[in-house]
């Protein structure tokens, strides 16, 4: 059955999907677009980082790269080609919580772009040559943007999930270890492969250039027919309080400046405590107006950067506290100043002037994201996938219009206290040596 939704986003921005759902339980949502002649195919499958096991981690982000290998009817090395040759471009990115797979075409190639994904899905080849070739490539990718990259194991997670978490799958970084990989057998993908890449465990988008009828009967033709897998069981793993505050330092060779990162576990993606998060980030440090930023960079000159953002995940977040020193401030300095500012905002309202200021940034940020069919798409399988409801695309603008100031000083009362801090020093390498 096929049921139509419609929502209004600011500026008179409105996206309307069909979603249904087939037999063998593969999702699909069509976001008919023809104002330009542009396809985009997308397939989520809901599996991260976080659904692996201990000694078996960095599998869903290897398997990012190991399904561009090529299946049953695409050889090995062609796929880029096939999609370059018919005016397109492909990706793929992994999360936490999921992996996403898409191709944007001209319109003409609706058909190309479902039957490659249905081929990905229904057979791909995964032998001992495409592994050995992506385990190098994942091993050159992980020296590139985590450990050659400066605060790469910062910004990563390498460094903080480990102190945030203890029990879930959050405790390690989207890219694993490579040493699990390097230890992976054959079977071991395989299984991964069988376990997660099932209908059931994944949603089409089609969004742009296309006629909605014959969008359906190529879906039926081409994913209709693959078999339903075992029912994927998801458990969310349940983390013990932080009721004491945690003190951490971490090492990198390729930095000189070091950062002081404040961290808090916070709630999960459909809370609305994380949308009041967000909002608390816009005030704290979102641009050069922003209250810490003009306090810490321009006005006392302490600082070189500081940010705050609340990563959020399926079924938890971290909100995150960074500030680089100016000189040679004294990260402890930086920490006692900052633990004041945040207790500003557990006591006071912000004034009603910001927070019209943090509306505004909302909503243009909010349509930017949400121009074009490619990000359409991709925040369509997000809304169904993660949001647990496709329409979340529309309603999420009210979401954020819903908090009041009180709700985001509430938040801050909630979630950024003292014994819930985990603190990381994150220190040039050569500190290390010293100590």
């Amino acid at each position: 059955m096929s049921v139509l939704f419609a929502g209004s986003l600011a500026f008179g921005q409105q996206i309307k999907f069909d979603e249904y759902t087939l037999p063998n339980g593969l999702h699909v949502i069509l976001h008919q677009d023809n104002s330009a002649p542009v396809i985009t195919t997308g397939v989520m499958y809901h599996v991260g980082s976080k659904d692996e096991q201990v000694g078996k981690t960095g599998f869903a982000h290897f398997f990012e790269h190991l399904l561009f290998e090529g299946t049953e009817n695409i050889k090995r090395g062609e796929w880029f080609k096939i999609v370059s040759a018919n005016g397109g471009s492909n990706n793929a990115n992994t999360t936490t919580d999921r992996t996403y797979y898409y191709e944007t075409f001209p319109s003409n190639n609706l058909e190309l772009g479902l039957w490659m994904e249905s081929d990905r899905l229904r057979q791909p080849i995964i032998n001992q040559i495409g592994v050995n070739t992506q385990k190098e490539v994942v091993q050159e990718e992980k020296r590139s943007r985590l450990d050659n990259q400066p605060y790469g194991r910062f910004s990563y997670g390498e460094a903080v999930n480990p102190h945030v978490f203890k029990k879930s799958g959050y405790r390690w970084s989207v890219i694993g270890s490579f040493e699990d990989l390097s230890n992976a057998k054959l079977e071991d993908f395989q299984h991964f492969s069988k376990q997660y890449y099932v209908p059931n465990n994944a949603v089409l988008v089609v969004a742009g250039d296309f006629k909605k009828d014959e969008a359906k009967k190529l879906i039926e033709k081409y994913f209709a027919v693959i078999p339903r897998g075992n029912d994927v069981v998801k458990t969310v793993i349940k983390e013990d309080p932080i009721t004491q505050e945690v003190r951490a330092t971490e090492y990198d060779s390729n930095i000189q400046i070091p950062l002081l990162a404040i961290n808090y576990r916070t709630a999960d993606n459909k809370s609305k405590d994380a949308y009041a998060l967000e909002m608390l980030s816009s005030y704290l440090t979102g641009g050069k107006s922003s209250v810490l930023y003009k306090k810490y960079v321009d006005e006392k000159k302490e600082a070189l950067q500081i940010f705050a953002f609340n990563r959020q995940m399926e079924d938890y977040g971290i909100y995150s506290i960074g500030i680089l020193p100016q000189g040679d401030v004294p990260l402890d300095k930086l920490e006692k100043d900052l633990q004041l500012d945040i207790e500003k905002v557990q006591k006071d309202l912000i004034s009603e002037e910001d927070y019209q200021k943090i509306l505004n940034g909302v909503e243009n940020d909010f349509v930017s994201s949400k121009s074009g069919v490619q990000n359409i798409a991709h925040a369509l399988a997000d809304a169904y996938m993660l949001g647990g409801d496709t329409n979340k695309i529309n309603d999420e603008l009210k979401i954020y219009q819903s908090v009041s100031r009180e709700d985001i000083r509430n938040v801050a009362k909630k979630y950024l206290n003292k014994n819930q801090r985990v603190i990381i020093n994150y220190l040039p390498e050569s500190k290390k040596a010293a100590k």
